[in-house]
């Protein structure tokens, strides 16, 4: 978490993101990429390719870059390294372009809550950032004075194909120390008897060094609720889950669980690519 890309509208709610960001950063001697996306009409967007200085957009720029350097003066970002990047392009394509660009360990960003990113972000470009992102994306719903992470929960099937991004999660939890808890939920539709439960993530835990953890079984009438309502009785700071990243109908089938969460739980959610 060296590199921690925090995208902004200038929102308190990318506030939140922004001191939260700050906060890991501080603890992982890391830095902070400062995004705003200036999302221009095409014309406009042709104009800045050839060259030509448009008034209007220039405007806008200048606006921004004052915004971003108050931002970069902000008293939480004290002590750290902090750029700043303005992007002419859609919101979704330039998070995605600068997080590889610039090798980004850690996308940070704010919601509004269960309506979900709009002041960020039109349409579905929110939930292409969680759904696509190769690079663990952290959303923030509230403020977070003090961002420490005792209680993070992780909940997954625990099949081979998590295997790759949980060592992630591994770094994460140990990196703050916290108490990872494992949960499997089980519902009417897809349900394992609790021996063939524990014997799963027994098996899957075995070859990673983990702090501190411990492992769960859960029911309830359907994942996301299960994640919820498990996240409520440890008082969790934390939600984490993998990500697919499928299209089509096999996105359809499998669901929308971890857009899903982003979008309904208060709490803090990271999510990690498949």
């Amino acid at each position: 978490m060296k590199k921690i890309l925090v995208p902004t509208d200038f929102s308190e709610y990318a506030y939140y993101a922004l001191k939260v960001a700050a906060q890991i950063a501080k603890k992982n001697d890391g830095e902070i990429i400062l995004l705003h996306m200036l999302e221009l009409p095409h014309q406009a967007g042709d104009a800045i390719g050839i060259g030509h200085d448009i008034p209007e957009i220039m405007l806008f720029k200048n606006a921004a870059i004052n915004r971003l350097e108050d931002l970069m003066n902000d008293e939480c970002l004290d002590g750290l390294k902090v750029s700043e990047i303005i992007q002419f392009e859609l919101a979704f394509n330039g998070i995605m372009d600068i997080s590889k660009k610039n090798d980004v360990d850690l996308i940070v960003m704010g919601s509004h809550g269960a309506s979900g990113f709009k002041e960020m972000f039109i349409g579905s470009n929110a939930e292409k950032v969680v759904r696509f992102s190769n690079i663990p994306v952290l959303v923030l719903k509230r403020e977070e004075e003090i961002f420490n992470v005792d209680h993070f929960v992780f909940a997954s099937d625990f099949s081979d194909e998590v295997r790759k991004p949980f060592q992630k999660v591994v770094e994460f939890a140990n990196k703050f120390n916290a108490e990872l808890h494992l949960v499997m939920i089980n519902t009417p539709s897809s349900f394992k008897p609790t021996h063939i439960a524990n014997e799963i993530m027994s098996n899957f835990v075995s070859n990673y060094s983990i702090n501190k953890f411990s492992t769960h079984i859960y029911n309830d009438t359907n994942v996301e609720n299960g994640i919820l309502n498990f996240a409520n009785h440890v008082d969790a700071d934390l939600i984490g889950m993998s990500t697919h990243g499928r299209r089509g109908l096999s996105h359809f089938f499998n669901g929308s669980i971890s857009e899903d969460l982003v979008n309904h739980a208060l709490r803090p959610v990271i999510t990690f690519k498949i």
